[in-house]
């Protein structure tokens, strides 16, 4: 197998399971924080910062 016929072999891969698995993996990223259950730790997480304000008095 020349070089160049593992150059093609990769980027016909890259093209279309690569693009697939990149795909896939955007929609999970994008779908996972409004999964059932996730409001909860979103809220505490974007109220943390005030915790220390609110100790203090």
């Amino acid at each position: 197998m020349s070089d160049h016929s593992t150059y093609d072999a990769l980027r016909h891969f890259a093209d279309s399971w690569g693009l697939l698995a990149m795909g896939l993996s955007f929609l999970v990223l994008i779908a996972w924080p409004f999964r059932p259950g996730a409001g909860d730790t979103h809220r505490d997480i974007a109220t943390k910062i005030f915790d220390e304000d609110e100790a203090n008095g």
